[in-house]
C-alpha cells in the first residue's frame, strides 16, 4: 500500500517537471472521433414516428440532460464540504463511509505484468458510443428529415 502511494506521487512528481520541461512528452497521439454506425433494432422508414413527436422527445431529453447536470453540481459542491468530514451525526444527517464491493482493473499493475512479461502494451477496446441529441438553427419545415443520415444513408420522407 505505502510502495504504491510513493509511486503514485514520484509518477505526478515526475508528470509535473515533465510538464514544464517537455510538455509535448505526455501528450500522446488521439484519433478524430468518429461517428459510431448505428445500433440494431432502428425504426424502419415506414415506422419513423412523427417530426413534432421527435422535436418533443428530443427537447425532453435536452431538458432532462440540463437538469442532471445542475444536479451533478450541486452533489459535487455539497461533497466538498462532506467528503472533509469525518463520521458521526450532525443535526439530522449521519455521514459514514462504507466499504464498497464494486472492483475496478489496476491498470498500472497491469502493465507492469506486461512489461515484466515483454508482453507489448496493454490491450484496451472502445467504450459504447455515446448517445448525442444537439439542437440545430431552426429548420424549415419543406426540408426533408434524414432517416440515417449518421450511415450515408438519406431517405426523405
Amino acid at each position: 500500500m505505502l510502495k504504491s502511494l510513493i509511486s503514485r506521487r514520484l509518477r505526478v512528481v515526475s508528470d509535473a517537471v515533465r510538464s514544464v520541461v517537455a510538455p509535448a512528452s505526455l501528450m500522446t497521439e488521439v484519433e478524430a472521433p468518429t461517428v459510431a454506425p448505428d445500433p440494431a433494432g432502428l425504426y424502419e422508414a415506414d415506422e419513423v414516428p412523427p417530426v413534432a413527436d421527435i422535436e418533443a422527445a428530443a427537447a425532453a431529453f435536452d431538458h432532462a440532460a440540463q437538469q442532471a447536470r445542475a444536479g451533478d453540481r450541486g452533489k459535487r459542491a455539497a461533497k466538498k464540504i462532506l467528503d472533509r468530514l469525518p463520521a458521526g451525526r450532525y443535526g439530522s444527517w449521519l455521514v459514514s463511509r462504507t466499504v464498497s464491493n464494486r472492483q475496478t482493473a489496476d491498470l498500472d499493475a497491469i502493465r507492469a505484468i506486461f512489461k515484466t512479461h515483454g508482453l507489448g502494451p496493454v490491450p484496451m477496446k472502445s467504450s459504447a458510443p455515446s448517445f448525442k441529441v444537439e439542437r440545430l438553427a431552426e429548420v424549415p419545415t419543406s426540408a426533408p428529415v434524414l432517416v440515417g443520415a449518421s450511415a450515408g444513408l438519406a431517405v426523405a420522407l
